[in-house]
């Protein structure tokens, strides 16, 4: 529990120059996240916020969407030959009269963007299954989320600055929670982006700040058709990466209200979708 780190011996060559050092690597190990008892998935993470990664996911399955909506997350004991505990398997408890979804072993495959299902498909499952909507351009009497192209540049760095075990490792991803006005919420780090997003979701589930409807989330590398629906579930109304967006992730954007910016890099970046939320008017005249 808590493993974020482990070293390795490494054979390094600089200059021609051999030499034997200890390196430290990110840890990886599987996760099998169990929902009353019953297996429901494995994710290869980054020890650590085990449960707010298994609540995140919950959220993005479209089980859980409040704190008193959760029992509670326990781990589960006897997972080696011996009886010892690993920290490695879960079990999420729901509240008494929680619907659970109908979730098999094969689980709701609109959920991972390598499920072989595209298309129209996967947009109307997310779109159907979200609990609240971010398309704040019919009518919603709350005035959008309004961002200048000048903050948003700001966060790469800010999110970089706060990757504590990236600078002792170089292997991970992290992901961030910003407020409108730039100030850093929360982020976490793990070997993959979507588990990220997912502590990221899990502890604001069981802080009971769900929705997090006036947040900018940001993701470090792309932003694929999973993150876009994690930040849908989650009721995030702008998505950033720093580098490209899929096709499907730009589709289910501009289904379903989401601001979409990738290529998030010093003062440069792409609005793929929600430009209603950026400033470029005046980022234009100030061009």
């Amino acid at each position: 529990m808590g493993r974020v780190t482990e070293r390795r011996k490494v054979i390094r060559i600089r200059d021609g120059a051999v030499s034997t050092r200890p390196d430290t690597l990110v840890a990886e190990e599987p996760l099998e996240i169990r929902l009353n008892g019953k297996p429901l998935a494995i994710t290869m993470r980054t020890p650590g916020d085990d449960f707010a990664l298994a609540a995140g996911f919950l959220v993005s399955e479209g089980v859980l969407g409040e704190a008193d909506e959760l029992q509670n997350i326990v781990y589960c004991a006897g997972a080696t030959v011996d009886g010892s505990n690993t920290y490695n398997i879960v079990d999420v408890r729901t509240a008494p009269g929680v619907v659970i979804p109908d979730i098999s072993l094969e689980r709701n495959v609109y959920t991972t963007s390598s499920c072989g299902l595209c298309g129209k498909a996967s947009l109307d499952a997310v779109r159907t299954t979200a609990r609240w909507t971010i398309d704040d351009t019919k009518g919603d009497t709350t005035p959008p989320v309004r961002l200048e192209p000048e903050l948003l540049a700001g966060l790469p760095d800010r999110l970089r600055a706060a990757q504590r075990v990236f600078d002792r490792t170089g292997g991970l991803h992290a992901a961030a929670l910003f407020t409108e006005e730039g100030e850093l919420v929360d982020i976490r780090e793990d070997v993959g982006r979507h588990n990220a997003v997912d502590k990221l979701v899990g502890r604001a589930l069981q802080n009971g700040t769900l929705p997090l409807s006036r947040t900018v989330l940001l993701v470090s590398g792309r932003a694929s058709f999973e993150l876009a629906q994690k930040a849908v579930m989650a009721g995030i109304p702008v998505l950033a990466a720093v580098s490209a967006p899929s096709s499907l992730a730009v589709d289910l954007a501009a289904e379903t209200g989401l601001t979409l910016v990738g290529f998030l890099r010093g003062a440069s970046m792409n609005v793929y979708a929600g430009e209603h939320r950026i400033a470029l008017r005046a980022a234009a005249a100030q061009g």
